[in-house]
């Protein structure tokens, strides 16, 4: 009977190809919008991935996102290191601050000073040239991103592509003399403005003045340590917030999806995708079934159990379902790949995976008891009426 029902729906090519494309439809805006979502809300907390050093971040407990920079005393990091169970901690500065390129056009930088006597924090893969040398004077890293885009130098002949910066180059960072010592790469920012990496002390002095400068504690625990306790004592000693790095990943997501209106604009857009998927499926699934309609008349007449009757169908739901989120989910993986390289933010999980095939379940469900209830109450007297 189960391969007389899967005999039914495959040799039906026109209906057979409709449900599918119902099915495709939803599974592929469902995995391509959701894996978009899912790493715009990564790139909210690039900076933080990419500084795998720390195990805690102190900051100030205002603090709400990792852009939510509010500065703090220099002696608060000695404060920080008084703290039983701190093995090393070293400040971090953090801040937007506007270049000048040689064309004369005005760009906004995230700008990052690091420990001048142990660079941590810096970026973890360099295309060109080498983390030490920001020792050298007036020296900056430039992430490869910012340096063949926003950054890069303009073109001597006419309408010719940008040239990207290199090493040697040299920016003007808010009226002060800064050159390229090394290119980096790393996650990219969720506003994706070029990164700047400098050390502390010629981070604070490129930045504009203010009596605070200090953005960002970064403690690296004693091996053993329990994260929570010396969370709560740091928290206890010096009145500032820590947070561990999934914690403060997590702080700086919670604040985007309460405060902007991203995850709305994707909800809808998820969620057309499922009305619209089962409104096709549906509908095609439904005017299959009435086209075999003689044909599970016949069977049910013949002696077979509605429940039979339903189990076919539900097969024949559930292959369409899984041939459909199958090409759905390939093409929104391919089309993911294809972008790599570009700006669209694009990453695609098992979560992601699995909350679109649990979308297509549902869609198959549905469709499925829509056409058991016109199987169910078939009279198979009917089918042999005229």
């Amino acid at each position: 009977m189960y391969f007389l029902a899967l005999k039914m729906l495959f040799n039906d090519k026109a209906k057979f190809f409709g449900i599918v494309m119902g099915v495709t439809l939803a599974s592929l805006v469902i995995t391509q919008q959701g894996s978009i979502f899912v790493g715009l809300m990564a790139r909210t907390f690039g900076v933080i991935t990419d500084m795998n050093y720390p195990d805690i971040w102190v900051m100030d407990p205002k603090v709400q996102f990792i852009d939510d920079t509010k500065p703090l005393a220099d002696t608060k990091l000695f404060e920080v290191r008084g703290v039983p169970g701190v093995a090393s901690a070293v400040p971090l500065y953090k801040g937007m601050i506007r270049a000048r390129t040689d064309n004369g056009l005005f760009q906004n930088c995230n700008l990052y000073g690091l420990d001048d006597s142990t660079l941590i924090g810096g970026p973890g893969e360099m295309v060109e040239g080498r983390l030490a040398d920001l020792r050298m004077a007036d020296s900056v890293i430039v992430d490869v991103e910012g340096a063949s885009d926003k950054l890069a130098k303009k073109n001597p002949v006419p309408g010719g592509p940008k040239i990207p910066l290199s090493i040697g180059d040299t920016l003007e960072l808010n009226d002060h003399r800064a050159v390229v010592v090394g290119i980096s790469r790393g996650s990219r920012t969720f506003q994706s403005q070029p990164n700047v990496f400098t050390t502390y002390s010629r981070a604070v002095t490129f930045a504009p003045k203010e009596r605070k400068l200090l953005s960002f504690v970064l403690v690296k625990a004693e091996p053993g340590e329990d994260l929570e306790k010396l969370r709560a004592r740091i928290t206890e000693a010096t009145g500032l917030a820590a947070y561990t790095s999934q914690q403060f990943k997590m702080l700086t997501v919670n604040y985007f999806l309460k405060y902007t209106g991203i995850p709305i604009n994707f909800g809808i857009a998820v969620s057309l995708g499922f009305i619209i998927g089962t409104l096709i499926t549906g509908f095609m699934f439904y005017s299959f079934t009435i086209d075999n309609l003689k044909y599970l008349g016949t069977l049910k007449a013949m002696g077979t159990g509605d429940t039979t009757l339903m189990t076919m169908i539900l097969l024949q739901a559930l292959s369409v379902g899984c041939i459909g989120f199958g090409i759905g989910a390939g093409a929104a993986t391919v089309f993911g790949m294809s972008m790599s390289g570009t700006q669209l933010a694009f990453w695609i999980t098992w979560q992601i995976l699995a909350l679109s095939g649990g979308a297509v379940v549902i869609i198959c469900m549905l469709a499925a008891m829509l056409s058991v209830r016109k199987v169910v109450a078939l009279e198979p007297a009917v089918v042999f009426k005229g």
